[in-house]
């Protein structure tokens, strides 16, 4: 049994202007110790659909379909104190930009410690077990940053803190939303280096978010492309970068610098992303698409490409 099974999730929000269709019936899953890369252009459905995995989108003005189940445990069918429980101890977040994550009034040794006392340390074993974290983490000085301030720590220390936080109740399924995004090029290598030593060292199976192919190619063993909420291509890694099925996945690849092709131009994707209050009919990406035709204007089909390759398009054929 896979350990996290997506299936038809939907996720509507209801504002004044009408109803944002966030997600489209989304659909993946995810073994222990596997990482699987969520992808796409800002908008498309991406933290949207993290967030539903941990169940924090239950409120008067969001509607949540489909399920999510979490070593067979329907997220969206538990309680509120469940959800609490699974939160931390069995599915764990990591933040795009820890600085506005972490408490600026709190040094990150209470705040590592605080996340501890939910399993019952006393202060004593929750400091021992705080400063091995942030040693599995490689903090290089960790007295030091157990004792600092976020704001006095760097960029790259303090998302360290901010996994070490994620890691402290040994989650079995951590989620990243673009945790590499706000920090500079060398430190953005650091920490996917180190998300993938602690992913294959401690078997956590990974659901990370990114709008950089890049990224994706460096950390992730499977990908599903988001656009418009929906889930339009899932392949292997590998497989996607080698044979593209859908047009908008081409897309992204052609207006991204890729090693070993320097001089090749790159090819912006002409026009917008799609309101997500009035996306169009048929396939969202007709109205960007090169290649489309009168049959996008229905509903596209799920088409198999290869083995675990997967297309939602009319011309995969």
């Amino acid at each position: 049994m896979a350990l996290l099974s997506v299936r038809d999730l939907s996720v509507v929000f209801d504002t004044r202007d009408g109803a944002v269709r966030a997600v489209n019936d989304v659909s993946f899953s995810l073994e222990a110790g596997r990482v699987l890369a969520l992808l796409g252009e800002s908008g498309s459905g991406k933290s949207v659909t993290l967030r539903a995995i941990l169940g924090l989108h239950h409120g008067p003005h969001a509607r949540v379909g489909g399920e999510v189940l979490v070593k067979g445990r329907d997220v969206n069918r538990l309680g509120e104190r469940a959800r609490e429980a699974l939160r931390g101890e069995v599915v764990s977040l990591v933040f795009q930009e820890p600085m506005t994550a972490l408490d600026p009034v709190y040094t990150i040794g209470a705040q590592i410690a605080e996340t501890l006392a939910r399993r019952g340390l006393d202060r004593t074993a929750a400091r021992a077990r705080a400063r091995a974290l942030l040693d599995l983490v490689q903090v290089p000085s960790p007295e030091r940053c157990l004792a600092s301030y976020p704001h006095e720590i760097s960029g790259g220390m303090r998302q360290r803190a901010m996994i070490a936080i994620a890691l402290a109740c040994e989650p079995a399924l951590l989620l990243a939303d673009e945790p590499t995004t706000a920090l500079d090029v060398t430190v953005q290598a650091q920490i996917l280096w180190l998300l993938r030593d602690l992913q294959k060292r401690l078997d956590l199976a990974v659901v990370f978010v990114t709008h950089d192919l890049g990224v994706a190619a460096e950390i992730a063993d499977f990908a599903a492309v988001m656009y418009g909420g929906r889930i339009v291509e899932q392949a292997p890694i590998r497989e996607l970068f080698r044979r593209p099925a859908h047009p908008y996945t081409a897309g992204l690849m052609q207006a991204t610098v890729r090693r070993g092709q320097k001089g090749r131009p790159l090819v912006p994707i002409a026009g917008s992303p799609p309101s997500l209050i009035a996306l169009p009919p048929g396939c969202a990406f007709a109205p960007r698409c090169p290649l489309a035709q009168d049959v996008c204007a229905t509903a596209p089909p799920v088409r198999a490409v290869a083995m675990e390759h997967t297309a939602r398009c009319h011309l995969v054929a």
